[in-house]
């Protein structure tokens, strides 16, 4: 099981809807609301690091007034 956090930074007053939008798409455990740099924060599951790069790809990047992402794996030292 791969797991990473996303950061996602929203176009200006949509962090509620995003969050909402991403919790519910597959392989997201939470999407939250954040304060700082980045809007929300989203941890996700996947079974190997390319279905981790499908669901950042092809599912939370095509979310509405998302205008970036950035991904951090994961790792057990």
């Amino acid at each position: 099981m791969v797991q990473a956090y996303i950061l996602i930074q929203t176009e200006v007053g949509k962090s509620g809807i995003v969050s909402q939008t991403v919790s519910d798409l597959a392989g997201v455990v939470a999407a939250e609301d954040v304060t700082g740099p980045y809007d929300v924060i989203a941890r996700v599951e996947a079974a190997s690091v390319d279905e981790l790069g499908r669901v950042v790809i092809s599912r939370i990047q095509e979310v509405p007034h998302i205008t970036r992402t950035t991904t951090c794996t994961v790792v057990h030292l």
